[in-house]
């Protein structure tokens, strides 16, 4: 009896484990129909492959940084 009611909660343990799992896997990574219906609702997308985004990202640093800033008046 101790054997099958340890197996029993095991169990129940390993379900409730699982649906949390599954809930925060559903949360972060949303489906492609989220995805296409988030397209549909005017949602941003940022377009490119990745690579294309994180060139698109290191030229807008640079080009931040070599702007020319204002220098302080002497006094």
């Amino acid at each position: 009896m101790r054997i099958a009611f340890g197996a029993l909660s095991l169990l129940i343990v390993v379900a409730v484990v699982a649906m949390l799992a599954r809930k925060q896997l559903g949360a972060v990574a949303p489906t492609a129909a989220s995805v296409s219906a988030g397209q549909a609702a005017g949602g941003v997308v940022a377009p490119g492959t990745p690579q294309q985004q994180v060139r698109q990202f290191q030229n807008a640093v640079q080009g931040a940084v070599q702007q020319a800033r204002p220098m302080p008046e002497d006094k």
